[in-house]
């Protein structure tokens, strides 16, 4: 019965998914206030510099860095790509794939331009804005696919998609907690990413902190599980992760903009044990 309970949670879950609208959810959350990059103070700006801090300490490193539930955002893998010579994007949404196929085959109907993206990560890593077209060139280069995927899943992707020690090093960005029905449903779907990696390979996870809905598109209100940092560092440690740091990120009122009820943001680096 217990199963049972799980599955339809999961399915109720997926079922608020199928009026998500990546246009909307772009223009609500990666355009300004929450991605100014003349303020320090603007979200997108914080996570960008957290995940370029991350992948440049030198701790984080190998062949395979893989996106876990893309969604259609690129920023969570514009310095990690400079790290590994390979870069997986996965969701669980086909229009979301779409949206980062476009991008990939330079196609014009994206619907973000991610160019200030690019040149705000330049700056971050001492190079000139203007270098943008060789990170975006560099991008195309290492991503070798946009996957289907299930966290939900014990085995979230396709049997063959990864080499059998598994990904050198796991990214996950508002993901987990806005596709489970509940806190276990999280801690479950983190195990079950945990087994892409190998042992000794790091996640780097960002995520909403007391958020319980966020609007996939007009009108679509999708439930989120809301986190404390407690539950955050918990979960971890259950599912097999020695916490290297956790940082967190205050919403200002104005970037509190009505398309969520979030509080915060933690950003995660943790370590496989």
């Amino acid at each position: 019965m217990e199963e049972k309970g799980k599955e339809n949670g999961v399915a109720a879950m997926a079922a608020c998914y199928q009026g998500f609208d990546p246009a909307a959810y772009l223009q609500y959350n990666y355009t300004p206030p929450r991605a100014d990059f003349e303020r320090k103070d603007s979200i997108v700006p914080w996570k960008l510099a957290c995940l370029h801090r991350a992948f440049t300490e030198g701790d984080v490193g190998g062949e395979l860095l893989v996106d876990i539930g893309s969604g259609p955002t690129l920023y969570q893998v514009l310095s990690g790509c400079e790290v590994f010579n390979q870069v997986l994007l996965t969701d669980f949404l086909e229009v979301n794939r779409q949206e980062l196929r476009r991008w990939l085959r330079d196609e014009e109907e994206c619907n973000l331009d991610w160019t200030p993206y690019l040149q705000h990560v330049c700056k971050l890593e001492g190079r000139r804005p203007s270098a943008w077209t060789e990170k975006a060139a560099k991008l195309r280069q290492v991503i070798t696919d946009i996957l289907p995927i299930d966290v939900h899943r014990p085995q979230p992707l396709a049997p063959d998609a990864l080499p059998s020690a598994g990904a050198d090093c796991l990214v996950s960005c508002f993901c987990l907690e806005s596709v489970s029905p509940d806190l276990a449903a999280f801690t479950r779907a983190l195990g079950h990413i945990g087994r892409l990696l190998r042992t000794g390979g790091h996640l780097l996870l960002i995520g909403a902190l007391g958020e319980s809905y966020y609007f996939g598109g007009p009108g679509v209100k999708i439930p989120v599980v809301p986190l404390n940092e407690a539950q955050v560092c918990a979960s971890l440690k259950e599912s097999g992760f020695t916490l290297i740091r956790l940082e967190v990120y205050t919403l200002n009122q104005d970037m509190r903009v009505g398309v969520d009820d979030v509080t915060g943001v933690f950003f995660a680096k943790a370590r496989k044990d």
